[in-house]
Formats: structure tokens, C-alpha cells, sequence
């Protein structure tokens, strides 16, 4: 019998996952292909990424799929993306890169937007006028040296003769929809992430206004489209180098900010979910527009035009287990602490967190003997803006040790979780039950940790790591009418387990969460004074 076969493109910063999704009476997944690649970060704070190696690693994942003889190509009525956001990918009118992609880590462009934005009289640090513009016409304000803007505005300081081969300013889904579809466009929640976005009621459409506010060419910017649009049937030429039928449809897609959510089944006004992948955010989704400067939080667009997202963002998350995991779980000839070696390839990260690493740490208690990790190793965003800011360990004894250390960065990347969700409750409630998805979700510990951490019931979802690509699969459903609206999204992605706190736990937690928020104050000025550029 003839299956109906959903094909999603997971496009991380380290790596891609090709989905094969089964839609019937839930979203099932059936397979899945996972190609890494490298971000090559610089010593200028530039992060920059191939953008062939998206493309490249589209083709290898997607015929390593099709080559079990059970799937058929034939079958995919279907195709959508969830990627990385806020990168910045320009194009000349072939649709070829001028220069390599800029990733959302990228912090160069600080002398761009402190001549950009935080120059003249200002407010919360950010030109009174520029800001209130900003504001009433998008909802936000370009305030952090990653957003897009101020990296085009560093091509056009730094690279002059690049910048004049621009035809189209795109974000990382925007250049793969153009791959498959030889179509310039950009969804609405990627366009709001420009933060040139026009999001107030009856516009939805790019701002003249902020446009010409901050230099930025309008006609580089493609047409808006949504998220369920059907943007154009695959050609022939990007057929053949994936391996797929031509003309099958492909679907505008989202961000991750805008389909982690909706892939977690967090589709009702008032829910919350959290994301812990190698970023990590906290968002609830409401019903106006809400922004709150001082703990830089901001209800963005996203795939669902009824609602936003009040979102805020931590920048290094579960790439701070990563760095666990290269810098301190092994030793220098490899070997981890039990000298069981770990195997190379694309699941290597997680063989070695999953069924090693937090297996060693089950047995150190919570709180990990008085000692605190702050999860910063890449500046921050929120509820603090600052890309001085890095990671400390606090309160190292003489019998702390690798266990111990461990145990201290997972429960720092998740005190990072608890102060966004007390940020965000100033401005809006958060639910009682938050769904918890991307890779850390995994782990029953963490699960469990974040629950005793935050006081709240925390609910997991199956594969919490392919959230995105859910909600990039509920979107293809969507714009072929399978599934009417975004609220029935919610009976179609299945509840795996539920994790209630441990009361005498957070009460520990409690004590070290203060302490935690502390560090970062009483070290903010030190931060600066180390990681300050010396001429």
C-alpha cells in the first residue's frame, strides 16, 4: 500500500539530519542521516561555514535514506526544511555565494553596530530614535553584534568588492530553498529575524523605513512568503544531485526558533517549551507582541501568523557538553575515564555523552558538592547581552574532581534555563508543564535535573533530537491541507515520558542558582578586561 512520505532537512550548525517521515494518524519517523561539517571560528570572533556543505550534505544524507530498499522515492509527496537562523548567506543572481556563510555566531561587526545603533542619544544603550523606530515597527531592535544586519553592514566596510556582487541577502533555508527551487523568497520568521521585518498588523512586509534607517538595500531582499507556502517543485538539477523525483513540492519551512516549538507540540497560546541543542532557548508562545530591553527577550514572528513566540536565548548550550566531552571527559591519549574507547563518526558526540559520560556522573549528588559552572563559552544573549562573558568554574576543592566538574556544566547550562524562565515570567507566564526537546533532552538525568531545577513538570516527546524536523514535516502537512490548523499539530506528535521535581533537590539548586546569577555580576567588568581586543 502506498505510504504518504514526509522528507525534512535538519540544517544544524555542526552537522545536517535528513528526516523520512511516515504522516498517517501521528507523525512517525521512520529514518533519519546525519552529515556533520565544520563552523571555523576565528580569532576576530568571526564564524563563518561553507555554504556548499549544506548542500553537499542534503545529497549524501538523503540517498543514504533512500537506500534501503523498504522506501521508495516515489512516495514523498513532500519536502521542508528547519534550520539554523539568523546566518547571513549572499548570493549573486546565479544563486552562487559571494563569500562564505556568515554564521549567528559570528561577533564581528561590533564597530558596526555600535556606529549603527549605539552612537547619538541613547537609551538602554541604543539610539533613542533607532530603537523606538525599531520597536514600533518590527517588535524588536537589532541589539546584539549577531544579528544579521550588522554582519552585511561589515561586508560592506570590508569587503566593498564582494558586497557589490549581491543580488540576495538569504538566510541558511532561504539559499537551500533556492537550490531546490531556483526561487528567491524568505519565510516570515526568517524575515523578522533580519529585524527589517514590518510586523505590525495589516503589514507584513518589509520596512522602507528601517530599510533606509540602517543602509540596507531593499532590493536585495527576496519576496515573503509563508512558512506552509509551497514554494516551487524541485528542479531537475537539484533532483538529480539529491537523488529525488523532480517536481516534488518543497515547502518554505522555518528556523528553528519558529518549528523546535511546533515540533515539541508547544502549539497553544501559553505553552512553553525549552531547547537544548548545541544553542539553547526558552520560549512561550503568546498572543501580542511583548519585548523587555533590559533582559534583551522579545516575542518574535514564527511559522503560525495568529501568534508569537516571547523567546529568550542562550548561546552555548549543548555545545558546552561538547567541550566537556573534547576537553575534560577524555584524556589526552583519548581514552575516556573508564578507558572505554570511543568510536569516531557522526554519532560519536552522542555515544559518548549518552552512554558514557552521564552514566559516570549518576552517583555525584545535586548540587555537585557546592561547585558551579557558568555555561558562557561564546558570550551570551539573554537575559544579558554580552559576548565578553565565558565560562567558570566555582568553588573547586581539593577533592573535586573529573565527575564532579561534569556534573556542575550540565546543571549550569540548566540554571542558564531556570534565570530565562524567571526573566520571561516578568513579562508573561510561562506553562506549569514545558515540553523539553533537542539533543541534551536524551538524557533521563537531565530530563529529571531540569525538573528538580526549575520546579516544573517537564514533559519529553519521542526523538526530542528531530524536533525541528517534526515541525518542518507538520509544516509540509499543513500546505497540502492534511492537517487544518497549527493547534491539531499537537495531537499529531506523540508524549514519550513526563519527569515531576524533587522537592528536597531544588531546594539545593535554590542556594546554588542564586549564587550562579551572582557570578556573572560580580565578574562582568573582569570579563571585559580579559577578553578585551589590545591594539
Amino acid at each position: 500500500m502506498k505510504e504518504d512520505l514526509i522528507l525534512a532537512y535538519d540544517v544544524g550548525t555542526t552537522g545536517l539530519k535528513t528526516c523520512l517521515f511516515r504522516f498517517s494518524e501521528r507523525i512517525e519517523l521512520i529514518a533519519s542521516s546525519l552529515e556533520e561539517y565544520p563552523i571555523y571560528l576565528n580569532p576576530d570572533g568571526g564564524a563563518e561555514q561553507n555554504p556548499e556543505d549544506w548542500w553537499n550534505a542534503m545529497a549524501k544524507t538523503t540517498k543514504q535514506i533512500l537506500n534501503d530498499p523498504n522506501l521508495s522515492k516515489h512516495e514523498i509527496i513532500g519536502i521542508s526544511f528547519c534550520t539554523q537562523m539568523q546566518g547571513l548567506v549572499l548570493v549573486d543572481e546565479n544563486f552562487s555565494p559571494i563569500r562564505p556563510a556568515f554564521s549567528y555566531m559570528d561577533q564581528r561587526a561590533r564597530q558596526e553596530m555600535k556606529s549603527g545603533i549605539q552612537s547619538g542619544f541613547c537609551i538602554q544603550g541604543f539610539n533613542l530614535k533607532k530603537l523606538l523606530l525599531s520597536l514600533w515597527i518590527t517588535g524588536a531592535v537589532a541589539g546584539s553584534v549577531k544579528d544579521p544586519i550588522w554582519k552585511y553592514k561589515w561586508v560592506q566596510t570590508h569587503e566593498p568588492l564582494q558586497f557589490k556582487k549581491i543580488k540576495w541577502w538569504f538566510d541558511v533555508k532561504e539559499y537551500l530553498l533556492a537550490k531546490c527551487t531556483s526561487k528567491a523568497v524568505m519565510t516570515r520568521d526568517s524575515a523578522f529575524a533580519t529585524l527589517l521585518y514590518d510586523s505590525r498588523k495589516g503589514k507584513g512586509n518589509w520596512s522602507e523605513t528601517l530599510c533606509s534607517l540602517f543602509g540596507i538595500q531593499r532590493n536585495h531582499l527576496p519576496t515573503i512568503i509563508n512558512s506552509d507556502t509551497k514554494v516551487g517543485g524541485l528542479t531537475q538539477e537539484a533532483a538529480s544531485h539529491l537523488g529525488l523525483n523532480e517536481n516534488i513540492p518543497v515547502f518554505g519551512g522555518g528556523g528553528d526558533a519558529s518549528l523546535i516549538g511546533i515540533g515539541a507540540g508547544a502549539v497553544l497560546n501559553g505553552d512553553t517549551h525549552i531547547y537544548a541543542g548545541t544553542s539553547g532557548w526558552v520560549s512561550t508562545r503568546v498572543k501580542k507582541r511583548t519585548v523587555d530591553l533590559s533582559a534583551r527577550m522579545a516575542s518574535i514572528v514564527g511559522v503560525n501568523e495568529e501568534s508569537y513566540q516571547y523567546f529568550g536565548e542562550q548561546e552555548t548550550s549543548g555545545k558546552c557538553l561538547q567541550w566537556v566531552k573534547d576537553h575534560l571527559a577524555l584524556d589526552e591519549i583519548d581514552l575516556y575515564l573508564e578507558k572505554k574507547k570511543i568510536t569516531d563518526g557522526p554519532e560519536a558526540i552522542y555515544e559518548s555523552l549518552f552512554h558514557f559520560m552521564f552514566d559516570s556522573i549518576k552517583d555525584v549528588p545535586p548540587g555537585s558538592n557546592g561547585v558551579i559552572f557558568t555555561p558562557w563559552l561564546h558570550g551570551n544573549r539573554s537575559p544579558f547581552e554580552d559576548p565578553n562573558a565565558r565560562g567558570i568554574f566555582f568553588n573547586i576543592g581539593l577533592h573535586t574532581g573529573k565527575r564532579t566538574l561534569i556534573r556542575a556544566v550540565m546543571e549550569g547550562i540548566l540554571f542558564h534555563k531556570r534565570w530565562l524562565i524567571e526573566s520571561m515570567e516578568k513579562k508573561v507566564k510561562t506553562s506549569n508543564r514545558i515540553r523539553f526537546v533537542g539533543g541534551v533532552a536524551r538524557s533521563e538525568l537531565i530530563c529529571q535535573t531540569l525538573a528538580d531545577i526549575t520546579g516544573k513538570v517537564i514533559e519529553r516527546i519521542h526523538h526530542p533530537e528531530n524536533a525541528g524536523a517534526f515541525g518542518a514535516a507538520a509544516i509540509v502537512a499543513k500546505g497540502l491541507g492534511r492537517i487544518e490548523n497549527f493547534e491539531e499539530i499537537k495531537s499529531k506528535i506523540a508524549l514519550k515520558d513526563i519527569f515531576y521535581p524533587n522537592l528536597s533537590a531544588k531546594k539545593i539548586y535554590d542556594k546554588n542558582f542564586q549564587i550562579f546569577k551572582s557570578i556573572y555580576w560580580k565578574n562582568k567588568g573582569l570579563f571585559a578586561l580579559s577578553n578585551e581586543t589590545i591594539e
